[in-house]
């Protein structure tokens, strides 16, 4: 199942993406629709907000008054907290229901408009953001809610801003403007990256080989590690291990293949193995057989590690899962660290990726590349290691 979270400022045109992606065959579930399911007259939800908040928070004919109970539950701070104790949980439950009666092959799409304001992002496998101009969001809620043109400000306002907004989107929708515009980009989000990361998924399956292709420097590489090494952290929960954004895609101004290599680093590789599965359902396959990483001790020994790929084709993730029995998570780090504090070094392997690059344009695969240029990372260990006696670099 690949879980889509849904969000955007209120007016941002939410709707209008859940309806195309459900016309496409996504699992809708409603954060709102579940609110007022959960206080529909005669439940034990809308018992409990009389009993909390008094017998007039329920009119007449017995359905919730939402303004009476907005006017004494966001009175203050105490009051805010009896009201979300007493429907959080009941959200939470419900949705958890509707996410499990859901086809293994699903793709669940959770419209949730707070999702950045509670810090939900990392639940699921991408996070979709619908975006509109702050007037065009104004103007929609006078129009076709009736609002008041101040307190539609005021609500946007009161929003998450763009920029947490947009720390949190894999995908962001631009609904500002005629809606075939971002119906078609819809439509292609779905073919081309919704359908084939579900796949991914249930198959565990990895991306197929490609050659190398040097991408220059994006100033964007670090967020969107940041959002998977999120993911990693929610799914390893009270384990341990250490979660890091490494190879060149971690190097400010370094051109690299455009995708971000991350480590965990665990104490043994049975720790490895006891959190795959974990890996694998946030959205990390663990791809089978035996991966190693070249010994740079002088042994003929590889050193083993265990090796998962991001399932997003969107976005390329080569996740190593190392133990600190041998040393390479230790150069993962130091690699790119020196990297950072060397812009000579930065741009001599810049050459160096580019040409064999070039070398090897006609390769189906990055393994030739990666081969010929072992050479030179080899060497730069010995550069780094000295670096790091010199400076007192420590992970």
């Amino acid at each position: 199942m690949l879980r889509v979270g849904l969000t955007g400022g209120i007016g941002a045109g939410k709707s209008t993406v859940a309806n195309r992606l459900v016309e496409h065959g996504a699992v809708l579930i409603d954060a709102d629709a579940i609110a007022r399911e959960v206080v529909e007259p005669g439940s034990e939800g809308l018992a409990e907000l009389v009993e909390a908040f008094g017998a007039d928070v329920r009119t007449a004919e017995g359905a919730l008054d939402r303004p009476a109970l907005a006017a004494k539950a966001f009175a203050d701070e105490e009051s805010r907290q009896r009201l979300n104790g007493i429907m959080h949980p009941r959200i939470g439950a419900r949705t958890a229901e509707l996410m499990a009666a859901a086809a293994p092959d699903a793709i669940v799409v959770h419209d949730i408009p707070l999702l950045v304001e509670g810090g939900l992002a990392a639940r699921y496998h991408l996070v979709i953001v619908v975006d509109a101009p702050v007037e065009t969001r104004v103007r929609r809620l006078v129009e076709a809610r009736g609002m008041a043109e101040r307190d539609a400000r005021t609500r946007v306002a009161a929003q998450a801003s763009e920029e947490q907004r947009r720390a949190v989107a894999d995908v962001w929708l631009d609904n500002g403007g005629p809606q075939d515009i971002v119906l078609s980009e819809v439509d292609a989000l779905w073919a081309d990256r919704l359908v084939p990361f579900e796949a991914n998924l249930r198959l565990h399956r990895a991306r197929a080989p490609r050659p190398a292709v040097i991408a220059p420097y994006d100033e964007t590489w670090p967020a969107q590690a940041e959002r998977a090494m999120a993911r990693i952290r929610a799914a390893l929960g009270g384990t341990t291990g250490r979660v890091d954004h490494i190879g060149s895609t971690s190097v400010p101004g370094l051109p690299a293949k455009d995708v971000l290599d991350l480590q965990v680093t665990v104490s043994t590789l049975e720790d490895a193995d006891a959190i795959a599965d974990g890996l694998t359902e946030a959205g990390f396959p663990r791809q089978a057989g035996e991966w190693w990483d070249v010994p740079q001790d002088g042994s003929d020994q590889p050193w083993p590690k265990r090796f998962h790929t991001g399932g997003d084709p969107g976005r390329p993730v080569n996740l190593h899962v190392r133990s600190t029995e041998t040393p390479a998570w230790r150069l993962a780090l130091l690699f790119a660290a020196w990297l950072r504090d060397r812009p000579e070094e930065r741009e001599a392997y810049a050459e160096v990726k580019y040409r064999l690059a070039g070398a090897h344009t006609t390769d189906p695969s990055v393994d030739g590349y990666a081969e010929e240029k072992q050479g030179w990372v080899d060497a730069a260990f010995v550069r780094a290691e000295r670096w790091a006696a010199e400076t007192g670099w420590t992970p």
